[in-house]
């Protein structure tokens, strides 16, 4: 009876041990979770801050400012068209009308 009830004493500890060790990563993984789920709400408003300041800098207005200032280019004309014709596969530009 001595050993029976020594070796139920000893299933009961044990199995107090493993509730609290299994409570217990149950706790850890779900604040993990709540940090993971935190960081993915994070995450997802900064890419939508990010596609709205895409969309802002690439106005067709903005990109052609930023064309006439920055990389000295101008609108095309005729006048400044160089123009390429083929002549026996070979390409020959023609003078530059300016």
């Amino acid at each position: 009876m001595m050993r029976l009830s020594a070796f139920l004493l000893l299933a009961v500890l044990t199995s107090a041990l493993y509730l609290v060790h299994v409570r217990y990563e149950s706790r850890r993984l779900y604040v993990e979770l709540e940090k993971a789920l935190a960081d993915s709400r994070k995450m997802a408003t900064d890419q939508e801050r990010l596609q709205v300041e895409k969309r802002a800098q690439a106005t067709p207005l903005r990109v052609e400012r930023l064309a006439r200032d920055r990389l000295q280019m101008r609108t095309v004309t005729p006048g400044i068209t160089q123009y390429v014709t083929y002549a026996d596969g070979a390409v020959l530009p023609e003078k530059k009308h300016e």
